[in-house]
């Protein structure tokens, strides 16, 4: 009896009973179908790989479909705009907000490093750019590969730059930034905007560039924190700029002319910086016109004009905070840029209030190698490094409830209902 229960069990149902057969067929084409949308892409995947995680490449030819595509940057790129125009099309997921997107580029040496704290350093600041970024809804590209073998120190940005907007023709920005930069306001915004008629934008005057006079510096302007266009105009400047480089057989000729150009430039060599600034000056018309130095806020500001004035800043901000409850509010992180622009109004009322610096670079300080500036002295580079590092990451911390005790220590303490203006 039990077999033959069983087999009444498995057997085919009656097709002239209440229409049962087309009914199971009907729902066996309901789970295939199903099976086919949430599983397939987990089968031929993998089991970690989730439907949306996944984002689909039409089969249509792109750019990336040539075989003669080259990433080197000795290589000239032709006609990149219609490139990345056409591949966005296919990827109209990609397309919509493309113009304010930006990602963020910065990276190190292969080698460990020689400094003791140097590796902790650099991991620190690559931990500050994320923060930053995770804030700001940027992603961050970080290389410690020369993509070039010649192209090495100072010059090694300009090949990973180059490859990183045909990696990502879903960026309209790219964000390159020091190893040794370090953002000390994280609630600071940058004003694409302004820059909506400019390619390259980058932290400089323009009477220390545009200038045949004794003004004409080899700093007049800082090139370690840029933001440069995904489009055809940056691929031929990136192109020109590389030929300066160690990758020319000019290479020495062109340090000759630059040293006679600088008066203040050090070192014989010709460095990305000098070199950039020589193609702004002496090419204006062609590279000029679309470059933006930003003078109003710190892009990119010299580490020794704030040495020992980060306690001073964050007492004055606490002071705004004590007179402004809104600022005072907890709320998560989500949500912070937007207290940032709110305290934009306070910031400007506040007349004795000096703005916290943007981005603090550490320029000289060599925190990998250790073989800083002879001017600097002793280990005043890592302290620096640290306390600016420790005034970012309260900035952070207090949206996790903590702070730390000052900026020289590691030591937290949770963060009391209302701070900074707490009622007895």
């Amino acid at each position: 009896m039990t077999i033959a229960k069983r087999k009444r069990g498995c057997s085919i149902p009656n097709h002239n009973a209440f229409g049962g057969f087309p009914i199971i067929v009907l729902l066996l084409l309901v789970c295939a179908l199903w099976f086919q949308r949430n599983q397939l892409t987990t089968l031929l995947l993998g089991p970690t790989t989730t439907t949306s995680e996944v984002v689909l490449d039409p089969p249509g030819n792109t750019f990336y479909d040539d075989p003669q595509l080259s990433y080197s940057i000795e290589k000239p790129l032709k006609q990149w705009d219609k490139k990345r125009s056409d591949w966005l099309q296919l990827h109209p997921s990609f397309a919509a907000g493309a113009q304010d997107r930006i990602l963020l580029v910065t990276g190190s040496q292969p080698s460990p490093c020689k400094n003791p704290i140097g590796d902790h350093l650099l991991l620190r600041c690559f931990k500050n750019k994320v923060d930053y970024c995770r804030i700001h809804n940027c992603e961050v590209y970080y290389s410690n590969i020369h993509l070039h073998p010649k192209m090495d120190s100072f010059w090694s940005k300009l090949p990973i730059i180059r490859s990183t907007m045909m990696a990502h023709p879903e960026v309209e920005w790219i964000w390159w930034l020091d190893a040794d930069a370090i953002f000390a306001d994280m609630e600071f915004k940058i004003p694409l905007e302004r820059y909506k008629d400019h390619n390259l934008v980058v932290h400089g005057w323009s009477n220390m560039v545009y200038t045949e006079s004794e003004n004409m510096s080899w700093t007049g302007l800082n090139a370690g924190s840029l933001l440069i266009r995904n489009c055809q105009w940056s691929m031929d400047l990136l192109h020109v700029w590389a030929q300066m480089g160690p990758l020319s057989s000019n290479y020495a000729k062109w340090g000759k002319i630059l040293t006679s150009t600088f008066k203040d430039k050090p070192f014989p060599l010709p460095d990305d910086q000098s070199s950039l600034i020589y193609l702004l000056s002496k090419q204006r018309r062609k590279w000029g016109g679309k470059t933006y130095l930003e003078e109003t806020y710190d892009l990119e500001g010299y580490w020794i004009a704030t040495l020992g004035k980060f306690e001073g800043l964050q007492n004055k901000y606490n002071e705004i905070e004590e007179e402004a409850s809104v600022l005072r509010r907890r709320h998560s992180e989500k949500v912070s840029a937007w207290y940032g622009e709110m305290r934009e109004h306070y910031l400007r009322k506040s007349e004795r209030t000096k703005r916290r610096p943007f981005v603090t670079h550490f320029t000289g300080c060599q925190p990998c190698s250790g073989d800083h500036n002879p001017d600097y002295k002793g280990d005043v580079c890592w302290k620096e490094m640290q306390r600016v590092l420790n005034f970012a990451d309260n900035q952070i911390l207090r949206n996790y409830g903590f702070l730390r005790k000052d900026l020289m220590t590691s030591s937290v303490y949770e963060v009391p209902f209302g701070y900074p203006r707490v009622e007895a």
